[in-house]
């Protein structure tokens, strides 16, 4: 299954209580249609004590079943608590985005997003030279515009 079909029919399941298990999702989502895989990701630190992190992955057979439990189960209870269903997001890379340990515009797509022209740089460089040789006092430059009427010849 391509990555991209396989994409839409997984929806993501947040604020999952520490008591929920693959189980407990297998049994809450089935009537949605066949599922194919449930994923409850585990936490970053191996000291912790929750068995998942609160949240987790369903995998349907078809992407109408993931739509179909997106509007049933979202904002529904398990456990005690409210759930938030939504289609899942591809997973970005450890070296993309917030977090990441490489800078931001060191980054692949940063620069081309965001590089500016050649054309551009110099007409700013040619407006900040014109507002450097500006005059600095707004009045000046008005010498003799004290007198009213029209300038005697």
């Amino acid at each position: 299954m391509a990555d991209n079909s396989r994409l839409k029919s997984t929806v993501y399941v947040g604020g999952l209580d520490a008591a929920v298990s693959s189980q407990t999702l297998h049994a809450a989502f089935v009537p949605f249609g066949e599922i194919v895989d449930i994923s409850l990701p585990k936490p970053e630190a191996p000291s912790a004590t929750d068995p998942h992190r609160g949240f987790g992955y369903v995998e349907f057979e078809h992407a109408a079943d993931a739509r179909e439990a997106i509007d049933n189960m979202d904002q529904s209870e398990l456990f005690g608590r409210v759930i938030k269903v939504a289609q899942a997001k591809p997973q970005k890379e450890q070296n993309e985005g917030l977090g990441s340990k490489t800078a931001v515009w060191e980054q692949e797509g940063w620069l081309a997003k965001h590089a500016v022209s050649e054309e551009d740089r110099f007409a700013a460089e040619q407006a900040k030279t014109a507002a450097d040789h500006a005059p600095l006092d707004p009045m000046q430059g008005l010498e003799g515009l004290d007198v009213a009427g029209p300038k005697p010849e």
